[in-house]
Order: structure tokens, then sequence, then C-alpha cells
């Protein structure tokens, strides 16, 4: 039973203070066509972890300018006609880091962009050694657990974004094809018409003219 207890106590302790700190947000965010849309997250100190994720979910040919700017104005990450982009960073300066969608390409449609921002931080507890010893093997397997079942539902959320973005454009290249049919078979039907009714007047043009000059004759 104390064996038990004192495991519990462990686990608990573990779960507690060297559980990692995770400030996230799971946003949508739209830009609007030859437009800007800029968001931001605040970093506590130097060398934290901060990830970045973004799809774009609708809209055009389904790609967005980005650019990841530091504190000092300092362009970290930038790409052009990008879809989807996921990045882990350490970050070297601590404050309010900017994180921007342009969509300076398309004039007609608007962006629908689903991304994250995740700023980790692991705090350090400040123990005797024999107990951060102690403490240190006894949380080791159950870290690594912890650490594996974050990454496998990481990996799973990714996919299911991206599964998702597939989906849109697969809908998005259906509608655009079936409107694509519709317009050319109603342009179609009509070349159509046009040539049935102008081989009816040349027809009908024949045999009056033909008509008139019998009667002449006569």
């Amino acid at each position: 039973m104390s064996v038990r207890t004192n495991a519990l106590a462990v686990l608990l302790l573990v779960l507690t203070i060297y559980t990692t700190i995770t400030d996230a947000a799971a946003l949508t965010a739209s830009v609007p066509q030859r437009g800007k849309s800029c968001y931001f997250a605040w970093v506590d100190q130097k060398y934290e972890k901060v990830g970045f994720y973004f799809a774009v979910q609708e809209g055009g040919d389904f790609d967005v300018d980005y650019t990841l700017i530091s504190p000092h104005d300092k362009i970290i990450l930038h790409g052009e006609k990008s879809s989807q982009e996921d990045f882990v960073f350490t970050a070297n300066e601590a404050g309010e880091y900017s994180f921007c969608f342009e969509n300076r390409v398309s004039t007609h449609e608007e962006k629908l962009v689903d991304f994250d921002i995740t700023v980790e931080s692991e705090p350090r507890l400040e123990l005797p050694l024999a107990k951060a010893a102690l403490l240190r093997d006894q949380s080791s397997p159950v870290e690594e657990s912890m650490s594996k079942i974050d990454s496998d539902l990481t990996s799973i959320e990714r996919t299911l974004r991206y599964f998702r973005l597939r989906d849109n454009q697969g809908y998005v290249l259906v509608d655009h094809t079936q409107h694509r049919i519709t317009r050319y078979s109603i342009f179609q039907a009509l070349i159509i018409l046009g040539m049935s009714v102008g081989q009816v007047y040349m027809v009908k043009y024949f045999f009056d003219r033909g008509s008139s000059a019998s009667r002449f004759r006569v």
C-alpha cells in the first residue's frame, strides 16, 4: 500500500511540475482579396519552442503568402503561394511575434485559413539533489509515455487537417469542373441551335429564289 501511495504521489508531482506548459491558439482567419491579416503571440523568455501551422481551406488555388516576424521586426520565415506549412522554431528573443498572411495574388476571392500558434515552456523545479534524482528516476517512463501520446495526438491532428484540406480542394475542383461542363454544354447547344436555324433559312432562301426565277421564265 505504501509503495502504491508513493508511486501515485510521484505521478501527481510529475504531472503538476514537469508537465510542459503550452499556450496554444487554434483559429480560422479570413484573408480578403489583395489584403493582409496578422496575428500575434507573446513569448515570455528566450529559447522557448514556438510552433506555427496553417492550411488554406477555401479560396482560389488554395495558396497564400506568409511571413513570420520577430519582436525586433526581423523576418524569420517567409513563403509565397503555399497551401499548407508546419514549422517549429526556437525563439531567440522574448516579446511579441507576428504571423501574417497575405492574399496579394487573388483579386476576386478571399482565402479561408486554419492555423494554430503554439508556445511551449518547461519550468524547472528546485529540489535537493537526492529528491531530484529520485523524482527523475521515477518520472522518466511517465514523461516518455506522455511525450509519445502528445506526439501521436499531434500527428493525428495534422493528418486530419491534411485530409480536410484535400477534401476541400477536391470539392472545389469538382465544382469548378461541373460549372465549366455546364457552360460548355450551353454554349454548344446555342451553336447547334444557331446552325439549325441558319440551315433552315438557307434552304428557304434557295427555294424562294428558285421559285422566283422560274416564274420570270414563264
